[in-house]
């Protein structure tokens, strides 16, 4: 009788793993950066009034770079310099044909129009991300600063992440685009587009831009995540969780391509 019983609870036991999906993760992680602010102060605040912890970038040539960094950081938000990179102009942006010393000198003026940060991201850039000897530079220059490092993924042959991942420097890359359409209905696509990959990968990075079809989603939608089984955690925290390994659509058994 005994063995019977024995038996019959491996069964069940066997059952129940049938049930869960093969390769669920236990958790389901987003988290969220709102690119290009600086620019726009009440736009720009509802940013601010999201029901949790977004990334302001903030870009450098902005009126109000400084000041809504400082809000941010009032707020308790993380801030990082949204950098601009080629093909992004203006006196900041980085260029493929500009020396080390000049890339350095616009990286320094760029922090210093953007307090409080803690990393920075990639405002376009997608020639400039390709350049293996200008971002192995950049990921050294931001190890030795103690700042993280995001990449936008703005092109394929982004090697930025992969100059990271080299010297261990604290990063993560993005998964989801919000808004490249900027509907409300492309806009919730796309954000359950990140949720679905989140459950099956363990997490997933949004960018989004302050649009105000993005902020009505984002407004609408983000209370809704814990009731989906995401964890809306800061970026801070997602790098921790990834711990500087490539997800499927950026590499191979975690390797940056």
């Amino acid at each position: 009788m005994r063995f019977v019983l024995i038996i019959a609870v491996l069964c069940s036991l066997a059952g129940v793993a049938q049930a869960a999906p093969a390769g669920e993760p236990d958790k389901a992680y987003l988290t969220l950066i709102i690119d290009d602010l600086g620019q726009n102060l009440p736009r720009d605040r509802r940013v601010l009034a999201l029901p949790g912890p977004v990334t302001t970038a903030i870009m450098p040539d902005t009126p109000h770079a400084a000041e809504f960094a400082r809000e941010a950081h009032k707020a308790g938000k993380i801030v990082i310099l949204h950098m601009p990179m080629d093909p992004a102009t203006g006196p900041f942006a980085w260029h493929p044909d500009l020396s080390i010393e000049e890339l350095g000198k616009r990286l320094d003026a760029a922090f210093k129009a953007v307090p409080y940060t803690a990393g920075i991201n990639n405002h376009m850039g997608s020639r400039m991300t390709a350049q293996p000897a200008a971002m192995a530079w950049l990921m050294a220059e931001l190890q030795r600063r103690n700042k993280f490092f995001v990449d936008s993924r703005t092109s394929a042959q982004t090697v930025a992440a992969a100059e990271a991942q080299k010297i261990g420097l604290a990063h993560v890359s993005r998964d989801v685009f919000l808004d490249d359409e900027r509907t409300e209905a492309a806009i919730t696509t796309q954000l359950q587009t990140a949720i679905k990959l989140a459950h099956k990968q363990g997490s997933a990075v949004m960018i989004g831009h302050p649009y105000p079809q993005t902020l009505a989603v984002l407004e609408r939608e983000l209370p809704k995540l814990k009731a989906q089984g995401i964890d809306w955690i800061d970026i801070k925290l997602m790098i921790s969780v990834r711990s500087n390994r490539a997800m499927a659509g950026h590499g191979k058994n975690g390797i940056y391509r």
